[in-house]
């Protein structure tokens, strides 16, 4: 679609497939599909902000992920789409966005607590956390289903870091993606059909690193379970799709490559 001599990252896709949304030296930004017009979303003290946003379901608010400046850690804060004021929902951090319940009323994310990265879920008015994961190995990504039954994931307990699914209230975790590979960021599409994410080569990472400037593929798989396929080879990683960027109407990915400056 673009190609800009800055980097960006993490492309949502709102709701009536007219905008995607990314995150660029700390800001969040929309682009306008059709004219290519690049625009902020004024985001008030929140300029901070990595690729860890995502829009509501309704897509009047966006919630960001920001560095606060008191200790440098990520919390979770939403605003309105349109720009405003961030209101804080984590009160500890870090904390890394990535899902939003369909009903709205309920954030997913991974948060390191007394050493550890887990998953945990926090009404979007805040209060309380919910941890839904609970091993010494990394768990990442979650996101939910749209028919808001599952959370899916990516974790490394089977040695690489893989694609997983369990209830949304942590039940039954099922190892989706088997993968000599290490799979991350499973992205479901509205349809609930099928789950896109990322794969870094086995040997090019370790099991709980996700850089960019690496090789990998875009990968798809039924979201009931099946081999996956590669769609994309392309320069990238970190910030490629680190948040759901399907297309509303299920058939089309957005993503972001990169390239060398020489």
């Amino acid at each position: 679609l673009r190609e800009f001599d800055h980097v960006i990252e993490a492309p949502n896709w709102t709701n009536d497939g007219r905008l995607l949304v990314f995150n660029s030296g700390g800001r969040i930004y929309t682009y306008e599909l059709a004219t290519g017009a690049v625009a902020p979303i004024e985001s008030g003290f929140a300029i901070d902000c990595n690729n860890d946003h995502v829009l509501s379901p309704d897509n009047t608010q966006i919630a960001v992920s920001h560095f606060t400046y008191e200790d440098a850690r990520s919390r979770i804060y939403i605003l309105p789409m349109q720009g405003g004021d961030p209101v804080l929902v984590t009160e500890h951090g870090p904390s890394y966005l990535h899902g939003w319940s369909p009903d709205g009323k309920t954030l997913a994310y991974c948060a390191e607590r007394n050493g550890q990265y887990d998953i945990y879920t926090i009404a979007v008015e805040g209060g309380p956390e919910t941890q839904l994961t609970d091993l010494p190995e990394l768990d990442d990504g979650p996101e939910y289903s749209p028919d808001g039954r599952h959370i899916w994931f990516n974790s490394v307990r089977s040695g690489l870091m893989q694609v997983w699914r369990m209830e949304a209230d942590g039940a039954n975790p099922t190892h989706m993606v088997r993968e000599e590979a290490n799979c991350w960021f499973p992205h479901v599409s509205p349809d609930g059909a099928w789950v896109a994410y990322i794969a870094y080569g086995k040997d090019d990472v370790a099991p709980g690193d996700h850089p960019a400037n690496k090789h990998v593929e875009l990968r798809l798989v039924p979201a009931a379970g099946g081999a996956s396929r590669t769609i994309a080879k392309l320069f990238g990683g970190q910030g490629t799709i680190n948040v759901n960027s399907w297309a509303p109407d299920s058939r089309t990915l957005a993503f972001v490559s990169y390239r060398l400056k020489s």
